[in-house]
């Protein structure tokens, strides 16, 4: 698989990573060897990123990564993410001692020394209007606990201010056919200034992959049961914030426009590669097949300007209206 550089990190990681939240909870039930599994299962196949956070399963994510790493020696980048076990949740509580004993935790988690990326997991909007949230990170970088810092955002305005900051390296941000705001601005001073780009939600907590329907079941702990609404966490981490019956809607329109031999996660993914600005991509999966079969989606040639002006149609027809000016 291809790499891309993550910012000025000095990192190269593969154009497909993966994300962890699904290995900690929030997703249904997994074990540890079914999260081992799909660890195993994504380093095989060439992913050299993973993203997690202190939060995910209290910990069990970070965790649940060492313990895959420990019998291997793959040259892995793991990025976690710091800030969401404060409560109540407040800007003013970014201070360098919380975040500090946030690090170490995270750092015993992942029995390592210093921490190879860690992102402020979506602070207040008031945090990053506090220079001393930034320099709080600057200290924990010269103090050795963590090698580089970024952020990981809500919405798009935050991603634009924290990037103003000297040592914010890189972004996670939502990007997908069905959240495209990013590509107006962000993605263009994210290159200029050269902040790597990590894609969350690619895939629309599942909407992007054609598997889902109006029947579907989503069990009590998973989050797209229980956050629909927006009733735990921010609603545009739930179906990147479209009401799920025009999530499905879209979903069949772009199915229209997927090669034969695509599945339609592939071709999001491809969509997604297509944005010079991003480094890297998280799908979340648990099972080794799906991870598979997302970095296939990597070597797909790229999209015609049919199938481009499509995805447009689709995301101004379903999404525009709900997505665009939220986030």
């Amino acid at each position: 698989m291809d790499t891309r550089p993550l910012g000025t990190t000095g990192y190269d990681v593969s154009e497909i990573g993966l994300g962890t939240w699904q290995l900690g909870g929030d997703w249904g039930p997994v074990s540890d060897e079914d999260a081992s599994a799909a660890i195993e299962a994504a380093l095989d196949a060439g992913i050299s990123f993973l993203d997690t956070a202190d939060v995910y399963g209290d910990g069990d994510s970070e965790r649940r990564i060492r313990s895959a790493l420990d019998d291997r020696d793959d040259d892995v980048i793991i990025a976690t993410k710091a800030g969401r076990r404060l409560d109540p949740h407040d800007a003013d509580r970014y201070t360098y001692e919380n975040l500090d004993q946030f690090v170490d935790r995270s750092r015993a988690n992942l029995d390592v020394e210093s921490l190879d990326l860690l992102q402020l997991h979506c602070p207040p909007r008031e945090a990053y209007y506090r220079p001393e949230v930034f320099d709080a990170l600057a200290d924990l970088r010269d103090a050795g606990k963590i090698d580089h810092y970024g952020v990981s955002v809500e919405k798009v305005e935050d991603a634009l201010k924290a990037i103003e900051y000297d040592g914010v390296e890189t972004v996670q941000i939502i990007f997908n056919p069905l959240r495209q705001r990013p590509a107006e601005l962000f993605f263009r001073e994210a290159q200029r200034r050269n902040v790597g780009v990590i894609v969350r939600v690619p895939l629309a907590s599942g909407l992007l992959t054609g598997a889902l329907s109006e029947d579907t079941e989503f069990g009590e702990d998973d989050h797209r049961n229980y956050n629909r609404h927006g009733e735990a966490f921010d609603v545009g981490e739930t179906f990147s914030g479209i009401p799920f019956e025009d999530g499905l809607a879209a979903a069949d329109s772009l199915e229209t426009v997927v090669p034969d031999g695509v599945s339609l996660a592939q071709f999001t993914l491809r969509w997604i590669l297509s944005f010079d600005a991003v480094s890297t991509i998280i799908p979340g999966s648990k099972t080794p097949e799906h991870i598979r079969d997302n970095v296939a989606a990597a070597s797909l040639p790229p999209l015609s300007a049919d199938q481009f002006q499509h995805v447009e149609e689709v995301y101004d027809t379903y999404a525009r209206q709900h997505v665009h000016h939220h986030w």
